[in-house]
């Protein structure tokens, strides 16, 4: 049962009944944006074996990119916690931004002006249609959560992160931690 409404810059943490999902399965996704035409958010937890030098060579930068979700996967996407450096980024929340002129971003790669705690790159999004979400909300697929790491949250999520965060849940939710992602593999 869902107890936090979903908001703009939340995490939604997969349920560890989403089994057989290849997109979704132990995923924790931000909030990029929530309201009634929909809600849009990154995969936080799914790096992909690209670095950002695979998908754009003249970068010669070797970011990890992630996999943001299965809507749009041939386009690139990104959040950052540089506002100052990117014009034209959006705010999620707590100093976490997504978007913003690419061109300066490429410019600032090619300056070594980013670091990978300032930036994340995606291929993808995840997306849902109005109500979408809700009623996967009702259906207890997703648990919602505020976040916590603000603007560390970029360099904070790695492969484990859903782990960690069953972890902190507690409770039965411990338990899942260390269960296999496959059950079959039990």
């Amino acid at each position: 049962m869902t107890t936090t409404k979903p908001k703009k810059g939340h995490l939604l943490i997969a349920e560890p009944s989403i089994i057989g999902d290849l997109s979704f399965n132990r995923s924790v996704i931000l909030l990029a944006d929530y309201n009634e035409e929909g809600s849009i958010g990154f995969i936080l937890n799914k790096p992909l074996e690209y670095t950002l030098n695979d998908l754009i060579p003249e970068t010669e930068a070797n970011f990890k990119v992630h996999n943001g979700g299965p809507v749009e996967q041939d386009n690139l996407y990104f959040i950052h916690k540089v506002p100052h450096l990117i014009p034209d980024s959006i705010e999620i929340s707590h100093g976490v931004f997504w978007g913003g002129d690419f061109e300066i971003v490429l410019q600032l790669l090619k300056e070594k002006k980013l670091k990978d705690s300032d930036i994340r790159f995606f291929l993808g999004y995840s997306g849902w249609e109005p109500k979408q979400l809700d009623n996967e909300l009702e259906s207890n697929a997703w648990i919602v959560s505020e976040n916590i790491y603000k603007n560390e949250l970029i360099e904070k999520c790695c492969g484990t992160f859903w782990r960690e965060k069953m972890l902190e849940l507690g409770g039965d939710y411990s338990l899942w931690s260390n269960a296999p992602e496959n059950p079959s593999y039990n």
